[in-house]
């Protein structure tokens, strides 16, 4: 399932930066629901998955999206580079939500995670990418981000896997205290 997940993650964070690239900031609210929704959501299931090694994962695959997207198209070098940026930062702020919010139930967490992943992205990304502050389009991007999020929140929300998520979680504690 892990392996699912980091293509799933990969393939959209770069449909993200390739259309953005190629279509402007308009487009960023359609790849929000569609790409950014699920990408927040996979950093979900990845954190449970990768326990101890969450941080140094998570950096390794923000930068691989990065990276892919400059070399499918070198014109999306300062689009990558925002993406990386803004990932980085709102990958950081949904972990420490999602762990904030470690006794709720799946669902809970990766929604309200989401929130606070999708307001770090909204804010920083289109700044970034194309030096101004369309604050319309930056709430519709997080709307969207936060409704596709719901929406990949439910299809990710149980998985064959989610008895050793479970029991590898409660290893991992064990060995931790």
């Amino acid at each position: 399932m892990t392996r699912i997940l980091v293509a799933g993650y990969l393939f959209a964070i770069v449909l993200a930066n390739l259309a953005v690239t190629e279509y402007g900031p308009r487009i960023s609210v359609y790849t929000a629901f569609a790409f950014i929704g699920l990408d927040l959501t996979c950093r979900d299931r990845l954190h449970d998955a990768w326990a101890g090694h969450v941080l140094r994962n998570m950096a390794a695959l923000i930068l691989a999206g990065s990276l892919i997207s400059y070399v499918l198209n070198r014109d999306t070098a300062r689009i990558a580079l925002a993406s990386c940026i803004a990932f980085g930062a709102a990958a950081a702020v949904d972990a420490v939500t999602y762990h904030l919010l470690r006794r709720r139930e799946w669902y809970e967490r990766a929604n309200g995670s989401n929130l606070a992943g999708s307001a770090t992205d909204s804010a920083l990304f289109l700044p970034l990418a194309f030096g101004t502050f369309p604050w319309a389009i930056m709430f519709a991007q997080f709307c969207a981000k936060v409704a596709g999020g719901v929406v990949w929140a439910f299809v990710l929300r149980r998985s064959p896997g989610d008895e050793w998520l479970e029991r590898n979680r409660r290893i991992y504690a064990r060995a931790r205290s």
